[in-house]
């Protein structure tokens, strides 16, 4: 599936829904990792229905544990598309029998993407479908690919209007959150480098609705790729050693803290709709 307008082409794969291009045609660049495995074998998941991992890697609803893995199933589902034009088109994955093997809950998850001059907008839209509460996080995890021959050392992130952010950092036994020790990302024109010691120990995640826009930019500060992501709670920042790409994830929630062994229910930040109750978040990529 491709979208296409005067400035960008975006290719959208049914196997999660996933966008896997995002080609600047004025640039004449690719803008999205090319999902590389040596590196990182995905391009821009979508996570779901929970972010990162479930601490023992297990999901307690009403008194039953239910296996999870990192990131959730709809990464690793194949989306029916149920509408499509030249610059839009809507995805959707409903639970099944396999599904609810997993997460007892009857749900829709719809993914619609629309293309707008430079802009791409991502939305979800989660319906409850079950009789009872549901309850989820969702993410994004979109990969973003530096030019041919330059490393982290090359880039910074610009985050505007901002001075300092707070961050916290995974247990690495785990992979769930540490949030009793705090760091700090001081910015310098709203700047801060990025560097390989920066992703030391995996993932930085922002709490607190701090990251409402983002910039990947050159050394210089010339933009080069940007997002939009008002109203997230959470967000994280990611890459893998060497890797010549930045991952910048807009969150609804996020993994669980280290130690967490209580029903999903009383986890902090998890998001609950009612029998039939919608949910819908959106965020923009945005091509200079």
């Amino acid at each position: 599936m491709k979208l296409n307008n005067d400035v960008l082409c975006v290719e959208i794969a049914e196997l999660g829904a996933e966008v896997t291009s995002i080609f600047d045609k004025e640039k004449n660049t690719e803008l999205l990792w090319e999902g590389d495995p040596a590196y990182w074998k995905r391009h821009s998941p979508i996570l779901f229905p929970n972010v990162g991992k479930n601490f023992r890697n297990q999901m307690r609803i009403e008194g039953n544990g239910y296996p999870t893995s990192q990131h959730g199933f709809a990464r690793d589902s194949v989306f029916n598309c149920v509408s499509s034009s030249a610059e839009a088109a809507s995805f959707v994955l409903k639970s099944s029998d396999e599904t609810k093997r997993i997460y007892p809950c009857d749900f829709e998850l719809y993914v619609n993407y629309s293309l707008m001059g430079k802009e791409l907008t991502v939305e979800w839209q989660v319906r409850n479908c079950s009789k009872k509460a549901m309850y989820f996080t969702i993410g994004g995890h979109p990969a973003f690919r530096f030019e041919k021959g330059e490393k982290k050392e090359d880039y910074v992130l610009r985050f505007p209007g901002k001075e300092v952010l707070e961050y916290i950092l995974l247990d690495p036994e785990t992979g769930t959150g540490v949030p009793e020790t705090v760091y700090t990302l001081k910015l310098t024109e709203e700047m801060c480098p990025l560097t390989e010691e920066m992703f030391a120990r995996d993932a930085l995640i922002f709490d607190g609705s701090q990251i409402e826009e983002v910039w990947l930019c050159q050394k210089d500060g010339s933009p080069y790729v940007g997002m939009q992501c008002k109203g997230f709670p959470n967000f994280g920042i990611w890459s893998v050693k060497d890797a010549p790409f930045v991952c910048l994830e807009p969150w609804a929630g996020r993994c669980d803290d280290r130690g967490f062994d209580e029903d999903i229910s009383r986890k902090k930040g998890i998001i609950c709709l009612q029998e039939k109750e919608l949910f819908v978040k959106s965020y923009k990529i945005i091509a200079v």
